[in-house]
């Protein structure tokens, strides 16, 4: 009730829909009762009147039922599309560190397949189930009025059931949650396995990859084959048992009619009354399985709500321009027994060009990501002029922050699309080609079918490596960032897209505070100030000339860097 709760849920189509329903119960009790004086009248000739009541009330009955169960419906789809919603605003709001431990397609499970079974449940299962309910108790009622010696036999024999039920309801529970978390497994499998289908294809994996996805769908098939054992012993279960009952009430009513306790009209009633329970109980029993199913998604859901997210909006404006930034004894680790970063200061003083250079996995990326707030140090501090960067509210931190990265991100969908992701002002066509232009892309852009409007495709594959470096850097162009961060931005292009994208750099970085990683030496010799760090552990710094006469680990780096 409570993740339902938080959807903010339109209630007026909820009572309006329960009211409906229990017009159209009254409606279909009426009908037995009709029918119980048209059989005791039987003798004294057929009554027009009392069969057009009867068509009247069933016509009604159904008329209002449909209204009723449509404004039940649209209640379930708004609840699950708000929960969606809310899951999907949730998920964009996590940290980074949460997508580090959790599968993208796990979690696109929870947002798509969980919520699908809550989606059944308000959807179908529940709106049936609610005016099943209203027709079982005002069947029981009237029937205790009719003959409490009959209806006695069904208030026996439903609780009878439902104790019956209890265990194979909890079972089904059980399957229900380990069918919701091996799909997930699946299809997070799915997912990272063809977004990296050139890898796939280049490394001979088909194989590899067909054993393994076919030992989940396994999995998920020895699963479902319980479920289906369990879903079908509830339904036969069931009728059996309404069966029994039914031949019970036939007999013990022939017996009461034959000994003139009981009117014909009244024991054809009675079995009105008692195919119209059939239907609810076995609704019921359908709803129990239903919310057996879906407990196991919304535990998962709740678990998903439960878990913290950043607050974008916490925190103080600055503006970072013309400010210095600084990393004081920072200390960082992934995990408690592994650090990463040891004791790093730098400064970066506005409008300079800082690098960091030494050897793969020596923790400069990580530099960046506590940069960008991705995670938080173990120790120390992070300033941009006198104050915190924590201080600063996310949303204005990072705004103020461009990147772009040795592999640079593009999304599905168009040129336009990409350059103005993330930005909420609107942008002429005028100002992208400008933006083009600075980035040297405007040449190749004008040469596609459709200009801005052209679809890159997914992950960018219609683009080369150059091509989608340009792009990124048009799109800082246009982002106007103060603090500029270049990780890689060259390294793995070829030496005329580099030439281009260093053209295209040296524009970008001229009136900003520049971080960036690089290998090749044309990329960092110009710096203000080089640090070179190794095993997460800043050597030293100064410029290219002071670290070549002074740092001797700089010089091996210099000297390999020749040789390659």
């Amino acid at each position: 009730m409570n993740l339902i709760r938080q959807t903010k849920p339109k209630y007026w189509q909820l009572w309006a829909g329960l009211g409906l329903g229990l017009i159209a119960t009254t409606v279909q009790l009426l009908v037995p009762k009709v029918a119980q004086s048209m059989v005791n009248n039987f003798s004294k000739g057929v009554s027009g009147v009392l069969i057009s009541g009867v068509i009247a009330l069933f016509i009604i009955s159904a008329l209002v039922n449909a209204l009723s169960g449509t404004l039940l419906g649209f209640f379930g789809e708004n609840v699950v599309a708000n929960l969606r919603k809310l899951l999907w605003n949730k998920i964009l709001r996590f940290p980074v560190n949460y997508f580090d431990n959790v599968k993208t397609g796990t979690l696109t499970s929870r947002l798509v397949n969980d919520s699908d079974q809550i989606k059944n449940l308000l959807s179908v299962s529940f709106p049936s189930s609610v005016t099943s309910i209203f027709q079982l108790i005002g069947a029981l009622t009237i029937m205790l009025f009719m003959d409490w010696r009959m209806t006695l036999i069904m208030f026996i024999a439903v609780p009878l059931v439902m104790t019956v039920m209890r265990p194979l309801m909890r079972k089904t529970r059980q399957v229900g949650r380990q069918r919701q978390d091996e799909l997930a497994d699946f299809s997070g499998k799915a997912e990272e396995t063809l977004n990296e289908i050139r890898l796939v294809k280049s490394s001979n994996a088909e194989n590899y990859e067909a054993k393994s996805g076919n030992q989940m769908v396994n999995n998920l098939f020895k699963i479902g084959l319980k479920e289906a054992i369990y879903d079908s012993i509830a339904s036969p279960l069931m009728g059996t048992v309404m069966m029994a009952l039914m031949v019970g009430v036939l007999a013990y009513g022939a017996h009461r009619v034959a000994t003139g306790t009981m009117t014909i009209g009244t024991m054809f009633a009675f079995l009105m009354y008692l195919f119209q329970i059939i239907g609810p109980v076995s609704m019921m029993a359908r709803l129990f399985t239903d919310l057996s199913k879906a407990n196991g998604a919304t535990d998962r859901i709740q678990e998903l709500m439960s878990e913290l997210e950043e607050n974008f909006t916490a925190g103080k404006t600055y503006d970072v321009a013309g400010k210095p930034l600084q990393m004081q004894n920072v200390n960082f680790a992934y995990e408690k027994s592994q650090p990463i970063l040891k004791d790093v200061s730098f400064t970066a003083k506005p409008n300079s060009t800082v690098a960091f250079v030494g050897p793969s996995g020596s923790g400069k990326s990580t530099i960046f990501s506590l940069i960008e707030r991705y995670y938080q140090p173990t120790s120390g501090k992070i300033t941009i002029g006198d104050m915190e960067i924590d201080q600063i509210s996310l949303e204005n931190w990072r705004k103020q922050i461009g990147f772009v990265s040795q592999d640079s991100a593009i999304m599905a969908g168009t040129i336009r699309h990409n350059l103005t992701y993330g930005l909420n002002d609107n942008y002429t066509d005028e100002q992208l080609w400008q933006v083009l232009k600075l980035a040297y892309a405007d040449g190749f852009v004008k040469e596609m079918s459709d200009g801005l409007d052209t679809q890159v495709g997914e992950r960018g594959v219609k683009v080369s490596g150059g091509q989608r470096q340009r792009l990124a850097i048009a799109r800082a162009f246009l982002r106007d960032p103060k603090i500029l961060m270049l990780d890689e931005a060259t390294a793995s292009l070829d030496s005329e897209s580099e030439a281009m994208v260093q053209k295209a750099l040296a524009k970008l970085m001229k009136g900003r505070t520049t971080l960036t990683i690089a290998h090749r030496l044309s990329t960092i010799v110009d710096s203000d100030d080089i640090y070179f760090i190794d095993h997460g552990k800043v050597l030293g710094h100064g410029t290219h000339e002071e670290l070549l006469k002074e740092l001797p680990l700089y010089q091996e780096y210099v000297r390999i860097q020749f040789k390659q």
